[in-house]
């Protein structure tokens, strides 16, 4: 012990405790001058800089969704409406734990579908924008929206909100002609100007709906908030109201709308109706329909499926989208085609056995009228009036394609002629180019008969239909179809004012139809009348006791093509191949307020052509515009609606 003291060097072990502590000194002199340095450099030299970025994170812009525009019929009936509706939904950056867990707790307070959760899933994986909430469910009933509210303390990041959602209180019966709106899709928002879209949910998906999409949006509104470190809003610092939508005022009449319905119901049929004088679109009904309320917020597989599976096709939009051949409806149209034309005198006649053959066919092929027995000598006004397809026949093959379809393509037939139909299609009306192009093959006199009748190649929809009605009513002046009269403004003294559209659809309107000799079109005209009103029309039962006249055009077009020498019989084939019944007039003759196209698929239930089934649909549909007649009264009678 005593060695160890001797051996102990007190005063080298005082040197190296001080130096050590100088050290350490140093080092924490050091130390803070860096943290001194620093705090001078982020809090003095910086503090514009970090200023900044603390206000992004601290201030931020919410954008406001504006509501969307309402739709009106002509009358002012409100037929496209919004209400509000509540839906969960799931902020991620205010969770607090894992998602799923979440989820699964927001699923025992209220039913959540396998369906819910395969949306909510594909919605989060979507682009997303901050601070961007995703639904979980919606359309909550008050009594789910209490039990979430009372849960909220164990649900972080989960809330009710509500949104102002379509509806179409007329369900079925406007959706072939206003469309509906539907969930956005990223698809859509990479279309559509991601600014004013930024708060959208819903955006137009057909029709109406989806042509005047811009129009009916409005103009997004922006709230400068100030938030916590969590994103909750704590106060309002700016307010940018979003502009409303425009409201739409349509041409479609809602009672005439549903009464052609009505007329049309459990028939695979088409109605289309037009003001001759405006272009605007009275009625536009395809039947079967479907409720385009299933859509706006999500329609489920079951009623997709059956809908999709339907052998009656109720989504397919047959007023602007089903092609058929007209049959006789067009006969008007090739009569002037081959007088006008010079191809034919006014006053050419035929003598018609009840077949017609071409001169130089060597195999000298009958092709048939529609009476078997013939209708003997035949001019204009009786091939017209009682639907003689050899007066026809024989124009045609002195006429040619060429003419034919030139007159045919100035009617608006192989185009779309509308306005603010964008599903419409432009059908098909034949040329020899494209027989050429198509099959590689000439186009043969016979193709030419086949067309003067309707039938062949051509192919129209019910659209075009109404259309060339409306054209004949006005003697050739042009009318763009449109379903749009104006946008409805409120002026200073509150008064609804109706406000012209000056939009410009993607089809230029036609040129009117200059004949050679505009004489032509009364004696067209009044063959049409003799339809209607002859004794021997096609359609005369349905000219008894008209208080107004009705010039008109029957039509029966084949399905499926008959053999030589053998007879049509609706009671040996298939429903679906029976004929389809057509029927196009005008109405008043001397003063024309309604044109109208219909088409009843196999002749409806009974399997009747145009002048049993199609034409008395159409005075029914006439009687209640223009009489305002009840048809389901008394028939041909009615009361006032």
């Amino acid at each position: 012990m005593s060695g160890y003291a001797r051996f102990k060097d007190h005063p080298q072990e005082r040197r190296t405790f001080q130096l050590r502590a100088v050290l350490a000194f140093l080092l924490v002199l050091i130390a803070m001058g860096a943290l001194v340095s620093r705090m001078y450099f982020l809090q003095i030299v910086e503090h514009d800089r970090y200023s900044s970025i603390s206000d992004k994170n601290r201030i931020q812009l919410k954008p406001e969704k504006p509501i969307r525009g309402l739709i009106f019929d002509r009358s002012g009936v409100l037929i496209a409406d919004n209400k509000p509706s509540y839906s969960v939904t799931v902020l991620k950056e205010e969770m607090g734990g894992n998602l799923q867990d979440i989820v699964r707790g927001v699923g025992a307070i209220i039913d959540l579908s396998a369906r819910d959760l395969e949306r909510f899933n594909k919605r989060l994986n979507r682009r997303r924008r901050p601070y961007e909430s995703v639904m979980l469910r919606s359309k909550l009933t008050p009594e789910e929206i209490a039990k979430l509210s009372v849960n909220y303390h164990r649900l972080p990041g989960v809330r009710v909100e509500s949104d102002l959602i379509r509806i179409y209180p007329y369900g079925e019966t406007l959706v072939h002609a206003m469309g509906y709106v539907g969930r956005i899709n990223e698809k859509e928002l990479n279309r559509v100007d991601e600014r004013n879209y930024s708060a959208t949910n819903y955006i137009g998906k057909l029709g109406i709906e989806k042509f005047y999409e811009s129009e009916l949006h409005g103009t997004v509104g922006m709230r400068k908030v100030e938030t916590n470190a969590r994103g909750r809003v704590i106060r309002v610092l700016e307010n940018i109201e979003p502009i409303p939508g425009r409201d739409l005022q349509l041409t479609i009449d809602l009672p005439l709308q549903q009464i052609t319905e009505k007329l049309l119901a459990n028939e695979r049929a088409s109605v289309v109706a037009i003001d001759p004088r405006t272009g605007g679109i009275l009625a536009l009904v395809s039947t079967p329909g479907y409720d385009p309320n299933l859509f706006v917020t999500g329609i489920s597989n079951k009623d997709y499926n059956a809908l999709r599976e339907s052998p009656d096709l109720p989504l397919f939009n047959r007023a602007i989208r089903g092609g058929y051949p007209p049959g006789s409806t067009i006969k008007p149209i090739t009569a002037l085609a081959a007088i006008d034309s010079g191809s034919i005198p006014l006053d050419h006649t035929v003598f018609d056995p009840g077949w017609y053959t071409i001169a130089d066919d060597r195999y000298r092929r009958k092709y048939r009228d529609w009476k078997r027995t013939g209708h003997g000598k035949v001019g204009l006004n009786l091939a017209l009036a009682q639907s003689c397809d050899v007066w026809f026949y024989d124009a045609a093959h002195k006429t040619g394609v060429d003419n034919i379809s030139h007159y045919m393509e100035m009617f608006g037939f192989g185009k779309v002629t509308s306005l603010d139909l964008p599903e419409a299609i432009p059908a098909l009306l034949p040329t020899k180019s494209w027989k050429k192009r198509k099959y590689k093959q000439a186009w043969y006199p016979g193709d030419s008969l086949n067309l003067s009748i309707g039938q062949g190649y051509l192919v129209t929809t019910p659209l075009q239909l109404a259309t060339s009605a409306m054209l004949l009513a006005n003697r050739g002046v042009w009318r763009q179809p449109k379903l749009l009269q104006g946008f409805r403004e409120v002026d200073r003294h509150g008064r609804v004012v109706l406000i012209k559209s000056d939009m410009q659809g993607r089809n230029p309107l036609p040129a009117d139809i200059k004949l050679n000799n505009p004489g032509l079109w009364e004696p067209v005209i009044n063959g049409m009348v003799e339809v209607v009103n002859g004794k021997r029309g096609t359609a005369r039962k349905i000219g008894k006791n008209s208080p107004y006249i009705i010039a008109g055009k029957t039509g029966t077009a084949q399905v499926v093509g008959i053999k030589q020498g053998e007879r049509y019989n609706k009671h040996k084939i298939l429903k679906k191949h029976r004929d389809h019944a057509l029927f196009i007039a005008f109405a008043p003759v001397d003063d024309p307020k309604i044109a109208i196209a219909v088409i009843v698929e196999n002749g409806g239930k009974f399997g009747g052509g145009g002048s049993s089934t199609a034409a008395p649909i159409a005075k029914k549909v006439m009687d209640a515009y223009l009489l305002g007649l009840d048809p389901e009264a008394e028939q041909w009678g009615g009361e006032l609606l």
